[in-house]
């Protein structure tokens, strides 16, 4: 029996890329899967239903099972149509992948409002909107094995400097995620992040010039190396692993650790409180001896 026999998936960005092999992954492991992509270009511009149709003809091609899907993920409105086709369709829906994005970069002190707006409007409000559409049908149909797996980047996780609109989108995905796997667990729901590492268009232009090989050639940077760690979240088998980001591509799966506190101070007054001076000694005392982990960013030696 396949790995996600009887499952549906709904997979947002699977025209090209790492959303199509997410979503061709599905299907060879028996899912029903709604292939969700706008087909805009890498910028945002333009709208061709072209690949979804594409990816999901490939689908049953090769014998598996796919609708082709172009909703726009950034309208509330026409998300929820989507789910409900979603669910009409296939009378369930089990796992939600986000993976669509766009990207105008810039540094900071460059960046205009509309450069900003366009990609939190596509990355982290599009990903509210599935999530939100679907945790009302998970909740009035509590008790499955439904999987959140939205799509994130060490852009946000370290902070790149020239994509202060990407980072934090991505960031912010991760702490709706999280949010979502504290509010949905009591109806089935786990809800993660995968961090992935693979050549895209977003990456392709950067060659063996960025911090990986992003070579068309370099196999351990397909995106197909992206997808078995994708496959196990959205399977019951993951149901263990909630609230979570799992890295992904280069030929390496690895779990990131969630935000601890690392040293903590406490006044010694009676009341607790503090007065600046002893908060500016006690902040220098004990913070300059914690080790600052490594960033992906740092300035090489």
């Amino acid at each position: 029996m396949a790995l996600l026999e009887n499952r549906v998936a709904l997979v947002t960005g699977a025209g090209r890329g790492i959303g199509a092999a997410v979503a061709q992954g599905l299907a060879a492991e028996g899912a029903c899967v709604v292939v969700n992509d706008l087909g805009a270009s890498l910028e945002g511009a333009g709208v061709e239903c072209g690949p979804a149709r594409e990816v999901a003809d490939g689908i049953v091609k090769a014998g598996g099972t796919a609708i082709a899907d172009d909703t726009d993920i950034t309208d509330f409105d026409a998300v929820e149509a989507m789910i409900d086709r979603a669910t009409a369709e296939f009378g369930r829906l089990d796992i939600v992948i986000n993976v669509a994005g766009i990207l105008r970069d810039g540094m900071i002190f460059k960046m205009t409002e509309d450069m900003w707006d366009a990609v939190i409007n596509v990355h982290l409000k599009g990903t509210f909107n599935t999530a939100r559409h679907a945790s009302v049908h998970w909740r009035e149909n509590r008790g499955g094995q439904y999987r959140l797996i939205n799509f994130v980047s060490g852009s946000g996780v370290y902070g790149a400097p020239s994509q202060p609109n990407y980072a934090a989108a991505k960031l912010g995905i991760v702490g709706l995620t999280y949010s979502c796997a504290n509010a949905l667990r009591g109806y089935g729901v786990t809800s993660n992040c995968i961090a992935p590492v693979a050549t895209t268009r977003m990456t392709e232009a950067l060659g063996n010039r960025g911090t990986f090989d992003y070579s068309p050639g370099n196999e351990k940077l397909s995106p197909k190396n992206v997808v078995p760690p994708v496959l196990y979240l959205a399977s019951s088998r993951s149901d263990w692993l909630n609230r979570r980001i799992i890295a992904a591509g280069n030929g390496r799966i690895s779990l990131y650790t969630n935000y601890d506190e690392q040293v903590a101070v406490e006044a010694e007054t009676e009341n607790s409180v503090w007065t600046n001076e002893a908060a500016f000694e006690a902040m220098e005392c004990s913070f300059k001896e914690a080790k600052e982990p490594p960033n992906a960013f740092d300035p090489k030696p």
